[in-house]
C-alpha cells in the first residue's frame, strides 16, 4: 500500500512530496497532464516561500533562476516604497516564472525518489478505515493510506468527497495571455503610463525578445469560463482599454481569470486532505495564490508523516485544518479588498486615495505587505511569549544561520542557555546550542516548519509542550 497519493503534480503537490520523503514516506504523484505546462501564471515567491525553501535548503537553487525585487505595488497596486524593517532576513520578493518553480521541485522530489506519474487522471475515489482507493481514467486502481487533493480549483478530489466550496462566484474577469507585440516598448511604456493611472487590471510584460504577457480587463463574464479567449478577443478589449491592440500577433496561450473567492469548508474528511487552489481561491491580486499553496503544504507535510510513522500526537493532523483555514480566509478578505480598490468606481477610487495616504505611515505600509508576504502570520497556540504560534525568522548564530540546521524537516530547540535537554524526543527534534544577538529569549523550540512552539527557560515547561507536537518520549 502507498502512504500517501498526492493528487496534483503543481507547486503546491511537488513541495508536499518533498515534504513527506524527507521523511520517508511512501508518495506517489499522480498529474493529469502529460506534459508541465509552460505558460507562466504565477511570477514569484513572496518572502514565507522564500523562508520555507532557505528552511530545506533550496534557496540557493531558486536564486539562480531569479531575480530579487524590493518594489512596491503589491497591494492593489498602490505604489508605495517597499517597507522598512520587516520581520525577515529574507524581505524580498524572488520574480521567478511557476514553470521554473515546478521545474525546480520537479528537480527536488526525483531526488528525494519520488514516484511521479504524468498523464494520470483521477476518475474515482473512495476510502474505508485503513485507506483510499483512487481511480484512474484507465480503468486502474491504487491504494493510498492517506489522499491529498492538490489538484486545483476546479478539484476533482474536493468534489469526490463531498466537501462543500462556498464563496461568491465571479463578478469581474479578466484576459491573460503570452503573444508577441508589434510596437516599441517606448509606445507600450507611454500607453501604460496612461491608463493604469485608473485602470489597474492592464498591463504588458516583456519576457524579453517580443513576447509579452499581456492583461487586460474582459468585456464582462463569458458564459463557459473554461473556454479560452480569442485574439480577436484580445485586440478589441485591448483597444477598449488603451486605444491601441499594440499589434499584438502569434499567442503562445490565452486564459481568463476571474475574481471568484471560494474556500473549501473543511482541508480534511477522514484519510483524504486538500491543499493549494483545491481548498480556496481568491483573484490574484497580491500574487499570493502559487504562495499560499506552497505554504498548505509545508504545514501539512510533517504532520501528515508523523501520523503515517504512528508518532503524532492526538489532533495534530487536524490542526493542519485549524491552522491553514484561517490564513487562507485572511487572504480571500484581502484580495477582496484589494479588488475593491483597484475598481474605476468614484467610490472605489475615493477609498484607495485614503489608502494610499494611510500607507504613507511606515507601520500601515509594513503590516500591509507583512500580510501579503504571510511573514505577519501567527498561528493561535494559545497565551504565551508574543513569538509563540510565530514562525522564527532566519537569525545570525555565533557558528552560522538558523535555518542552515532546518533542512532535514525536523524539529529544533535552539537553546542559548545550554542546560536544556530533548531527551526522549531526539529521534524528531535536534538540540541546538548557539546564542544569536537577535533573540532575546532563552531557548524557543520549532516546529518543523519554523513556527515557535514554545518560548522560555524552564525544563519542566518544555517537557509539557515536546508532547504536544511531537508524540510520546522514546525512553
Amino acid at each position: 500500500m502507498i502512504d500517501v497519493i498526492v493528487v496534483g503534480g503543481g507547486p503546491t503537490g511537488l513541495m508536499l512530496a518533498c515534504e513527506l520523503r524527507l521523511h520517508g514516506v511512501h508518495v506517489v504523484v499522480l498529474e493529469r497532464d502529460a506534459e508541465p505546462a509552460g505558460h507562466v501564471r504565477a511570477l514569484g515567491l513572496h518572502a514565507r516561500s522564500v523562508e520555507v525553501m532557505a528552511q530545506r535548503g533550496l534557496l540557493d537553487r531558486f536564486l539562480e533562476h531569479g531575480r530579487k525585487f524590493e518594489v512596491g505595488g503589491f497591494f492593489a497596486a498602490i505604489d508605495k516604497p517597499w517597507p522598512d524593517r520587516m520581520d525577515s532576513a529574507h524581505a524580498y520578493v524572488l520574480g521567478i516564472p511557476q514553470p521554473v518553480t515546478e521545474k525546480l521541485l520537479n528537480e527536488r522530489a526525483l531526488e528525494l525518489d519520488t514516484e511521479i506519474r504524468r498523464g494520470c487522471a483521477v476518475t474515482g475515489l473512495s476510502q474505508d478505515e485503513d485507506g483510499v482507493t483512487v481511480e484512474l481514467a484507465d480503468n486502474t486502481q491504487l491504494r493510498s493510506r492517506f489522499v491529498v487533493g492538490c489538484d486545483g480549483g476546479r478539484s476533482t478530489v474536493r468534489k469526490l468527497i463531498g466537501v462543500g466550496f462556498p464563496g461568491e462566484p465571479t463578478r469581474v474577469e479578466t484576459l491573460l495571455g503570452e503573444m508577441e507585440v508589434g510596437v516599441p516598448q517606448e509606445e507600450i511604456t507611454a500607453v501604460m503610463t496612461e491608463v493604469r493611472k485608473t485602470q489597474k487590471r492592464f498591463g504588458l510584460g516583456s519576457f524579453g525578445g517580443e513576447v509579452y504577457r499581456v492583461v487586460v480587463p474582459a468585456d464582462g463574464v463569458a458564459a463557459d469560463r473554461t473556454v479560452p479567449p480569442t485574439l480577436e478577443e484580445f485586440k478589441k478589449q485591448l483597444r477598449a482599454t488603451a486605444g491601441t491592440d499594440f499589434g499584438v500577433h502569434s499567442p503562445r496561450w490565452l486564459s481568463r481569470f476571474g475574481d471568484a473567492t471560494r474556500q473549501a469548508e473543511r482541508y480534511r474528511s477522514g484519510r483524504v486532505l486538500l491543499a493549494g487552489d483545491a481548498a480556496h481561491i481568491h483573484p490574484p491580486t497580491g500574487g499570493q495564490g502559487l504562495n499560499l499553496g506552497v505554504q498548505d503544504a509545508f504545514n501539512l507535510g510533517w504532520k501528515l508523516a508523523a501520523e503515517i510513522g504512528g508518532r503524532a500526537p492526538e489532533g495534530l493532523l487536524d490542526s493542519y485544518h485549524a491552522e491553514r483555514h484561517p490564513v487562507a480566509a485572511d487572504v480571500l478578505d484581502n484580495t477582496r479588498a484589494q479588488m475593491e480598490l483597484m475598481s474605476t468606481e468614484p467610490g472605489s477610487q475615493a477609498v484607495r486615495r485614503l489608502v494610499s495616504e494611510l500607507m504613507d505611515f511606515e507601520e500601515v505600509n509594513r503590516y500591509l505587505i507583512e500580510k501579503i508576504t504571510a511573514i505577519g502570520v501567527r498561528y493561535d497556540f494559545g497565551e504565551g511569549h508574543e513569538l509563540l504560534g510565530r514562525r522564527m525568522r532566519d537569525v545570525q548564530l555565533k557558528r552560522g544561520r538558523l535555518y542552515e540546521l532546518m533542512h532535514g524537516g525536523r524539529g529544533l530547540l535552539l537553546d542559548q542557555t545550554g542546560r536544556l535537554s530533548v531527551e526522549g524526543w531526539a529521534d524528531r527534534v535536534d538540540h541546538v546550542v548557539d546564542v544569536s544577538e537577535e533573540l532575546d529569549v532563552p531557548a524557543v523550540l520549532l516546529r518543523p516548519d519554523g513556527h515557535v512552539a514554545w518560548a522560555g527557560e524552564d525544563q519542566q515547561e518544555l517537557l509539557g509542550h515536546l508532547p504536544k507536537w511531537f508524540g510520546a518520549a522514546v525512553s
